[in-house]
This record gives structure tokens, sequence and C-alpha cells, in this order.
């Protein structure tokens, strides 16, 4: 802790912001491995290598199975290359399989039933998604959370709140026949609805009545970046209105995967508006996007921030790594959904077409991305930010 203390001391210069990113992407993109690592261990899979980051290596060391741990000089991700894998994005090597004795090809991973490769496969996510469960609940665990009531002081005149006839008073005890417990929670879900009709159950004069509104669009430029954000128009309680809740450690938990659960459903929630054409991909971010709000978490939020900030990052490569895109975890997961249904593997030919494909889209993905972070970078030295 005293590292990590020391770190967001300096996290507003160039060398703290890198310093920070490396360090959250290097944990988050070693949980994801190690899931990899762990299941393939498990079903009898031989590993080469497990590295961090990509291109020449910095340290590493062989263990006593063989396998390779390094540290690399790029640190934009990382890989398990098994035992069958022509490289680090599991691609088979059928050329290196053929020349195999059998004890060694009985190894590899495309020996492996179609069930074990699957399960490898999808460890990666599945641990990243483990470990942002893990900090949410014990964050709640250990410090609680401060709770402010969902109720309503005031209502803004003119705003989607008043057309939708909110009265100071209200409480808000659902959205979308989803429970509301506190007026952040409610923020949560009308920041991420813009322009989406909600159907709100409000609690007025003892009794129940139901309010339908639509979330007005405002776009905001913070540190953190551009953001396209629902707004009500409601004013909620003073701060010195809530309480400080202690959890035990089931109802953390719980609470704990809710959270994880509403960054997914966010995403998808907004990639779908993308499909549609409703939200713009100017709101993607690439590695310097990440470095930017790393450096931005670290000054803002100290130690419990970085640590907040890796299990936000944790859900979001997790689900990315699922979308069925070959080069990613989803896409080797299509591939083994085809071999299922067919009974044999899709042919080298098609899923080397895959592959290019894969490789294409994630390029394109990356360029945007990069492209947006660019201008937002120039965006804030024009307005005299950081």
């Amino acid at each position: 802790m005293d590292f990590l203390t020391a770190m967001t001391g300096t996290a507003t210069g160039f060398f703290g912001t890198l310093l920070t990113f490396v360090l959250v992407l290097t944990v988050v993109v070693f949980i994801h491995e190690m899931g990899h690592f762990l299941v393939g261990r498990w079903c009898g899979v031989g590993v080469h290598a497990f590295s961090i980051g990509f291109g020449p290596e910095l340290i590493g060391f062989n263990d006593r199975n063989g396998t390779r741990w390094k540290l690399c000089a790029i640190p934009l991700g990382g890989y398990v290359k098994f035992v069958g894998d022509v490289n680090g994005a599991s691609v088979p090597d059928a050329e290196a399989i053929a020349r195999m004795d059998p004890r060694e090809r009985a190894v590899s991973l495309p020996a492996q039933p179609v069930a074990k490769r699957a399960a490898i496969v999808a460890a990666g996510p599945i641990a990243n998604f483990i470990l942002a469960i893990t900090v949410f609940s014990g964050a709640i665990w250990m410090s609680g959370r401060y709770e402010i009531p969902a109720r309503v002081e005031a209502v803004v005149p003119n705003s989607a709140a008043a057309r939708a006839g909110f009265e100071a008073g209200d409480v808000i005890k659902a959205i979308d026949g989803n429970a509301v417990d506190t007026f952040g929670g409610m923020q949560r879900i009308v920041s991420s609805s813009a322009d989406s009709s909600l159907v709100f159950t409000v609690q007025r004069g003892g009794g129940e009545t139901r309010l339908t509104a639509t979330p007005e669009t405002i776009e905001e430029t913070t540190p953190f970046g551009k953001h396209r954000l629902g707004r009500l128009g409601v004013q909620g309680p003073k701060g010195s209105d809530g309480k400080l809740v202690q959890y035990g450690p089931i109802d953390s938990l719980v609470l704990g995967s809710q959270e994880t659960y509403f960054i997914v459903e966010r995403t998808f929630n907004f990639l779908g508006k993308l499909v549609v054409g409703r939200e713009s991909v100017d709101q993607l971010s690439g590695p310097i996007g990440i470095a930017r709000v790393s450096g931005e978490v670290a000054r803002v939020g100290g130690v419990s921030g970085i640590i907040n900030w890796i299990a936000f990052l944790s859900v979001s490569i997790g689900l990315l790594n699922l979308f069925p895109i070959p080069l990613l975890d989803g896409g080797h997961l299509l591939f083994f959904a085809c071999e299922a249904i067919r009974g044999r593997p899709l042919s080298e030919r098609v899923q080397e077409i895959g592959f290019r494909i894969g490789l294409g889209l994630v390029a394109l993905l990356m360029i945007f991305a990069t492209k947006n972070d660019v201008f937002n970078v120039v965006a804030s030295w024009t307005a005299g930010g950081t």
C-alpha cells in the first residue's frame, strides 16, 4: 500500500500516469491469462509460455514444467501459448502437431475434446468477472456504503421530470420494475438511459403511482473523456441525509455481483444504441484513454480509486473478449460451437479467413479508439487541462 500511496501522489505527471496505467492493465491482464493457464493445466494441456506484454522479453524464467514466464516490453496485453498453438492467439499449428510424437500431441490444446478447449478459453473472461466481483464485494464489506434515499427534494422546471409529473417528496422505489434503494442508484440508471423511456414506480402520499419519463441527453466533457448522459431533472436529499450502511459477507457478495452485472448490462445498452445510431463511436477509448483515466483516477480517488478502476476495467476486458470475433476468446468459442454442432472442426481455410477478418475488425476498433483518444488529448490541451 505504501507503494500505491506514493504512486498516486505523482499520478498527475506523465510518468505517474504511465506507471498507474501499467499497474492497472498488468493486474487485469495477469488475472485474465491466469484463468486460461490454470484451467489449461487442470485439463492436462502443456504450456509453452505465459507472457505479460508483447514484443522483446525484459525478464523471465522457466518453471519445472518447462513453461516460460516472461514480462515483455509492450504492456498492452498478454497471452498464454499452449502446446499446439502457432502464436499467443491460440491459432492451431497444424504442421507442428503433425510432427509431434503421440505423447506430446496428447497434451496439445487442439487434441483436447471441444468441451475442454471451450472451458480453457472461457476461463480468461470468467476470471476477469470473478476479480471484479471480489473487488466490489470486498470494498462494500470492509467500508460499507454511504446511502442517500431516493427521494425527490425538488423538480427542475421544464425538465423531463416536470413533464412526467414528478413532485417534491416523491420517493422512487423502482425503475422499469428494478428496485431502487438509493438516489445514487437512481442516478446511474437515468444517466445511462438518455432518450429512453423509463417507467418509475413512485411512493407518494401513502400510495404508489407510476410515472413515465424520458431522460434528456446532455454531453459532458470530463477529465475521464466525453460522455453522453441522461438527465431527469430532479434534486435529491443533501449528503447529510444519508447514512453509512455496513453489510455482511453474503450481502456484500450479492451487491458486488449486482455491481458487476450493472456494468455488463449498461455496456450492452450502449452497444445496442451504437448499432442503431443513437450513440457515437467517439465515446470509445483505447490505450491512451485508459492511461489518462488511470492517472486521473489515481489523482482523484487514490488507492481505493485505483482498485475500483481495476475492477471496472476487468469487467470491460472480460466482456470485450467474449465478443464473437475471431482472435478474441469469443471467436474461439464460436468456432468450438460450430465444431460441436457439425461434429468436426471447421476447415483450416475457414478458420484462417475468420482470423484475418477478426484481425481486421480489432485493428479497425483500435484505429477508432486511438483517434478518439488523440482528439480528447488535444481538446484537453487546448482547454488548458492536463
